[in-house]
């Protein structure tokens, strides 16, 4: 086999590239939108679809849970077929469930809609990661638009709250589906103009069989995970995850004797890799876990309004803004690994100060407190991205992508389960010797179950009782957020001391000297660029 090396520096992005980078923000600030938009949506909806409780948990959730267990599936099918062309077709298929949202006139049809986003986002989300990797081979540029991107990925989901709330004071609900139209008919006339076509010559034929075991092992686990951070642990949760396990189980064994496997294995083997993967989905654990607590301090201890508690979350997305370019520029200079054991470290200090947020704590006590976790984690997330993207040959940039994304989804169920369960037992354990005597037993068992359920009592009791119950329940509330941010506090020790070890000498390969490894069976494999 023929080897070649070169020293040739790796050519840099020009306006074309910047500008075409820009056209890809659109879909990625959507889609991370649509996993929050609907948060002041639902009575609205409720009001006018008249769905069952089980209805609109699944018109919440079946968003999230497509678009996780796709992300390989499409990744994959980017890497064959064209990252350009997949992202075009998604765009499409996002821009026709929008509308389809928008009007629907059942609980169904909503539900059938939001999976339809959710086939889309799978498509766009990768796609978008994957052309990055592509249009930017200068590690300087990459690691700028890598922080840029994940900047705007945790900035939609911030956003989606605040404007589906102003949407709703002037338009009727299915507006906040509306507004992906226009965005996604820019993306379809400018993208094709704009950026630059990526594909991979030797993927052989797409293996239906893996896409559909790779769905069935995430679906399963996540919607497990996610169910037991709702309702706590039943057997037929831990069955529901472990089938997904061993679904997974086949999945790895089939990628480890094909061909032209979905997932080259051998990703995994090179430095830095699953070492990123296991960071990122630790970032993503802290981020997503207590991201719950937050909002429900805002809005139940310090008592906003949903738009106002939506307004003032933003202060931490805003703070942090520039964070992730910020790191990605100081990764010319100091070593990754060092950057992101800090960035956890920083984000270990915001859980310290949000330890000392009681419930006659000033808001900006808490909005400190998340806005340095927040910092640290964007910080993180943003140079494990690169190093992901970095170890992975450019053809299979769209798979990476996928990888990524998928520890994300899976360490935010994590992060939901994990924090939410410890603070819900807290928070029962503490109400029961907080709740003042003489209440009836149907409203003290609705109190010690969530902070919700109690303010729902004290609307229907005397001033009296109704001031010594919401005493008791923000308390033990605070209780449980304090716990949560020790538990989080010690992933992000453990963080650290895993960038260090796993990551300490890893940097983003030269796309050159990738280009020249031999791979798969076709010998080396190209990535085919055509404009």
């Amino acid at each position: 086999m023929i080897m070649t090396t070169t020293t040739t520096p790796a050519p840099r992005a020009g306006r074309r590239e910047w500008i075409g980078f820009t056209v890809l923000m659109l879909p990625l600030l959507l889609v991370s939108m649509d996993v929050s938009v609907l948060y002041f949506a639902v009575p609205f909806i409720s009001e006018e679809l008249r769905p069952t409780g089980t209805q609109q948990l699944w018109i919440f959730d079946i968003y999230g849970f497509v678009l996780a267990g796709l992300l390989i599936t499409m990744g994959a099918l980017g890497d064959r077929i064209g990252r350009r062309r997949l992202l075009l077709i998604g765009a499409t298929a996002f821009g026709a469930a929008s509308l389809l949202a928008a009007y629907a006139d059942s609980a169904a049809t909503l539900i059938a809609a939001r999976a339809a986003l959710g086939v889309g986002g799978a498509t766009l989300m990768p796609s978008t990661l994957a052309l990055v990797r592509n249009m930017f081979h200068d590690a300087k540029q990459r690691g700028t638009a890598i922080g840029i991107w994940t900047a705007t990925l945790t900035g939609g989901i911030a956003i989606g709250p605040v404007l589906s709330g102003i949407l709703l004071e002037h338009f009727w609900w299915g507006s906040i589906f509306l507004i992906n139209i226009p965005a996604m008919v820019l993306l379809l006339l400018l993208a094709p103009i704009l950026v630059p076509e990526f594909r991979n010559p030797a993927t052989g034929r797409f293996d239906l069989i893996s896409a559909a075991l790779s769905l069935g092992a995430l679906l399963p686990v996540i919607y497990g995970i996610k169910e037991m951070a709702r309702d706590g642990l039943t057997a037929p949760r831990v069955l529901t995850i472990v089938a997904g396990l061993l679904v997974g189980a086949l999945f790895l064994h089939r990628q480890r004797t094909r061909a032209y496997p979905m997932i080259d294995l051998a990703l995994f083997r090179r430095r830095g890799f699953a070492g990123s993967l296991a960071v990122n989905l630790l970032a993503m654990f802290a981020l997503v876990g207590f991201a719950i607590f937050t909002t429900q301090h805002l809005q139940l201890v310090l008592g906003l309004s949903p738009l106002r508690a939506a307004l003032w979350s933003l202060v931490p997305s805003l703070a942090v803004g520039g964070i992730a370019p910020a790191a990605a520029a100081l990764a010319q200079r100091v070593e990754r690994a060092y950057l992101i054991a800090a960035g956890f470290g920083i984000a270990a200090l915001g859980f310290a100060v949000l330890t000392r947020v009681t419930p006659e704590s000033p808001l900006w006590l808490l909005l400190v407190g998340a806005s340095v976790y927040a910092g640290g984690l964007v910080m993180v997330m943003s140079l494990v991205t690169e190093l992901v993207l970095g170890a992975a040959p450019p053809e299979q940039a769209g798979v990476a992508s996928a990888l990524t994304e998928s520890s994300s989804e899976l360490g935010g169920a994590l992060g939901m389960a994990i924090l939410g369960s410890v603070g819900a037992a807290v928070y029962r354990r503490e109400i029961i010797d907080g709740l003042p005597a003489g209440l009836p037993a149907d409203a003290g068992g609705e109190a010690r179950e969530t902070l919700g359920g109690a303010l729902a009592v004290a609307q229907k009791l005397p001033a009296d009782l109704a001031d010594a119950v919401l005493h008791a329940a923000r308390g033990a509330f605070t209780d449980g957020l304090h716990l949560a941010a020790i538990a989080a506090m010690a992933a992000m020790l453990l963080g650290a001391v895993a960038a260090l070890v796993a990551l300490r000498g890893v940097r983003p390969a030269d796309p050159t000297a990738l280009a020249a490894e031999p791979t798969g069976p076709a010998g080396p494999s190209l990535s085919s660029v055509s404009r």
